[in-house]
């Protein structure tokens, strides 16, 4: 008995490992690209960034530990009842309760990790994150600043410069325009050829201006105008704190109070929502036993279709738990139900259903005729083996002459690899795209019972959102696809067949290559012609859902911007405004500022207190203001005016209204045009263009992840299909660590853009094509 529960508690163990990692990983995957971001903007140190991994896990954990103890029960089971390992241990005495007491041991390990996770290790990550999140936002700013862009990012000041390059421990920025908007009606303005930017203590960036001018106005009379030349000027800068630094969420505050902090607030009036949490911290950690009650039974029972079948179920199952458990306590959170009911439901629910298939399963009448979940498992692996070459139709296809398709394409063992393909591409694809709209789901099942939202409006957004898990999925199955294609014709022996039949590796491969560049062309057009729509159609229900206004790309907030230079000799314009109305072109306290080509001298200044567009003169119409023109660092001439017109001012109202617009929802062409039209405006477009590129660069690495994983499964041998789970798992990660590194050094403009989208791509290719020469064939 002994040898047996080792056995049997190393398979389950086992699984669940791997399980909890691969859920972990989907998780946790969310939050990688602004982690791999800190580093390469220099905002956080190596030992900052792990800091925040191992801060951000154990919240995590929280949910992952109860799903990996159900997978590897399930999975585990399902494998020994699929070889008939159960049936031989049961006749050998030991009992269905035997089995039970074997799992309970890993459901109880799991238990006490998950209870010393909930209670001590991950409020204290949580408050440790926070604490480490104050102080990046309040840490040395980066002065790494674009060419021709507004950075506004300096505490009350506006920065524009039209070229800048990094020198030892500074930088050099050259023709600097810096707005000081202590009096936003009237800024202070400076101009300098060239400044010399050094970093100080406690977030102070220091400006060594020189050859420029500063022009001052007074904000009550408008004829008070000074304006001071300097060879040389130093002006010390406070950097605001970067609000962009996110690496909390929400209800990570919450999530760092101490149980008994938990329990002191929540006797207090108002307390349930700290009741509400307290409870969770105990009923997660406890899920590990209401599920192995589940999971036991429906593993033992499972027949066929082994692992395969036993995801599915998984997959089933934990959409179920963790709906139960997301409705329960949002009805807890509204006050319609209990804190105690409301978060312990799901795992009443799960434990009476579990005593129940026990108890049935003791008496022996636990079957696929009276268990509806069974009757589905062995559904699913019906309609899987329906995918697959059946032994009729591979013995026919041998029984054909094979002579007159020894150099066509496809031959016969093309279609039997391409369909063990496919079928498997299909049964994961689909499975990680449940797996995706479940948590999808769970996340907003809250706002869902809150505002009231109307089903179809959910499964409209749900629908819409599948097109973007389709997109982003499909490499990384494609290479887990692979690796259980190739690992299984190995374990069979079916692929050592094939050789001794002539056929090379590189041959045998050439089908799968071909579907996968089918693939990653299908992406790109995918990408250009259908999924934008359907980015955009799933942002606005996902605005219905969570009762948030309809969505609107315009950004009123946007102040400054530069005008329209059609040809090289022609002044440089810079228009400032207070307010703009796009719906009636109309401009308040409208400033703009004229340079001097090549010296970037300030020539002239034009205000008006009002401006608005006449479509049939085709002008801005200027209304109470007045224009200076400077020259030799004095004013030349100083004209007010009621009522004015400039005709070198061109731009039309459109130029204006700059939308900022998702790059996931805007084709390639779309996004192109669009950058274009920003960059001209000054605005920040790096990170616009590293999107652009990795619209082209993406969807191939679904042919190179392909090419990547033939040699690691020839290598697998009779290891079985978790090696090769494991296998992509970790090769996921590394593709994910390093695209997000290179897009992070691109997002930053530490590489142009196109290195970083087309890197990831490159060095997995190489490895690839290396890996697979040295592949026997």
């Amino acid at each position: 008995m002994r040898i047996l529960s080792r056995y049997i508690l190393r398979e389950v163990l086992s699984h669940t490992l791997l399980g909890g990692v691969l859920f972990t990983f989907v998780l946790f995957i969310r939050d990688l690209g602004k982690i791999l971001e800190l580093v390469v903007r220099g905002s956080a140190s190596l030992l900052d960034v792990a800091r925040v991994i191992a801060y951000t896990l154990p919240s995590t954990l929280v949910l992952t530990i109860p799903m990996a103890v159900l997978v590897g029960i399930l999975l585990g089971l399902s494998r020994l009842a699929a070889d008939s390992e159960v049936t031989a241990m049961r006749a050998a005495g030991f009992g269905v309760l035997n089995f039970v007491r074997v799992v309970s041991l890993a459901a109880g390990l799991a238990v006490l990790i998950g209870l010393c996770n909930s209670l001590y290790v991950a409020p204290r990550a949580a408050s440790a994150l926070l604490r480490l999140e104050n102080d990046l936002k309040t840490s040395q700013a980066s002065f790494e600043v674009q060419p021709r862009v507004f950075y506004e990012d300096f505490r009350n000041y506006v920065l524009y410069v039209q070229d800048a390059s990094v020198a030892q421990g500074a930088a050099l920025w050259k023709h600097v325009f810096l707005a000081d908007l202590s009096q936003p009606a009237s800024p202070y303005i400076t101009t300098a050829q060239q400044a010399i930017v050094q970093n100080g203590p406690k977030g102070v960036i220091r400006l060594h201006f020189e050859d420029g001018s500063r022009h001052e106005i007074s904000p009550k009379d408008p004829n008070q105008y000074d304006i001071t030349t300097f060879t040389e000027a130093d002006t010390p800068i406070q950097a605001a704190p970067q609000d962009d630094i996110r690496l909390t969420r929400t209800e990570t505050p919450l999530l760092a109070l101490s149980p008994g902090e938990l329990l002191q607030r929540s006797r207090a009036p108002g307390g349930r929502q700290y009741s509400i949490e307290l409870q969770k911290r105990f009923s997660y950690p406890a899920a590990c036993i209401v599920l192995m009650l589940v999971g036991t039974p429906l593993g033992l029972a499972s027949r066929r279709g082994g692992k395969s079948g036993g995801f599915v179920l998984t997959v089933l199952l934990v959409f179920v738990y963790y709906f139960f458990s997301s409705v329960g306590v949002a009805l807890a959170k509204q006050g319609k139900v209990s804190a105690v009911l409301g978060v312990w439901g799901a795992n009443i629910i799960f434990a009476l259903f579990g005593t129940v298939l026990l108890w049935r399963m003791a008496r022996g009448d636990l079957s696929t005729r009276n268990a509806g979940l069974l009757n589905l498992m062995d559904w699913t692996r019906t309609t899987l083996e329906r995918l697959r070459p059946g032994k009729q139709r591979q013995e026919e296809a041998t029984r054909r002459p094979a002579s007159r398709r020894t150099h066509r394409f496809p031959l016969i063992f093309d279609d039997y690899v391409l369909r063990e393909f496919i079928s498997t591409l299909a049964l994961i694809l689909v499975s990680f795209i449940m797996l995706s709209l479940f948590f999808s789901f769970f996340e907003l099942l809250g706002d869902i019972i809150r505002n009231r939202t109307a089903l179809i409006t959910v499964g409209d957004y749900l629908l819409n959102l599948i097109p973007y898990m389709l997109y982003n999925l499909t490499p990384l199955c494609a290479l887990l696809a692979v690796l259980v294609t190739f690992g299984a014709l190995s374990r069979s022996s079916e692929l050592t067949a094939m050789k001794a039949s002539g056929v090379s590796i590189y041959r045998l491969i050439a089908p799968i290559m071909v579907l996968t560049a089918i693939i990653a062309v299908s992406m790109f057009a995918f990408d250009e012609f259908y999924l934008p729509l359907a980015n955009r159609r799933q942002e606005a229900l996902r605005s219905v859902i969570k009762g948030k206004p309809a969505q609107t790309f315009l950004r009123p907030d946007r102040k400054w911007i530069s005008g329209q230079q059609d040809s090289v000799g022609q002044p440089a314009r810079i228009f400032y405004y207070q307010f703009f109305d796009p719906d009636k072109d109309v401009f308040a306290n409208l400033t703009v500022f004229e340079f001097q080509p090549g010296t970037f001298q300030l020539s002239r200044r034009i205000f008006a207190g009002s401006a608005h567009w006449d479509a049939q003169v085709q002008r801005w119409i200027l209304e109470n203001g007045w224009q200076r023109t400077f020259q030799n660092g004095a004013v030349a001439t100083y004209q007010p005016f009621t009522l004015n017109s400039f005709a070198e001012i061109r731009e039309q109202p459109s130029y204006f209204k700059k939308e900022i617009r998702p790059s996931q929802e805007m084709s390639f062409n779309e996004l192109n045009g669009y950058i274009s039209d920003l960059k001209q405006s000054g605005f920040d477009t790096m990170r616009l263009r590293v999107q652009l590129n990795r619209k082209l660069a993406y969807p191939l690495i679904t042919l190179i992840m392909a090419l990547l994983a033939v040699p690691f499964a020839m290598s697998m041998g009779k290891r079985g299909s978790l090696a090769g789970v494991g296998i992509a798992i970790a090769m996921a990660v590394a593709y994910t660590l390093v695209s997000g590194v290179f897009e992070a050094m691109g997002n930053v403009n530490a590489l142009p853009p196109t290195l970083a989208a087309w890197s990831p791509d490159v060095l997995f290719a190489m490895l690839g094509g290396y890996l697979l020469l040295r592949t026997p064939t």
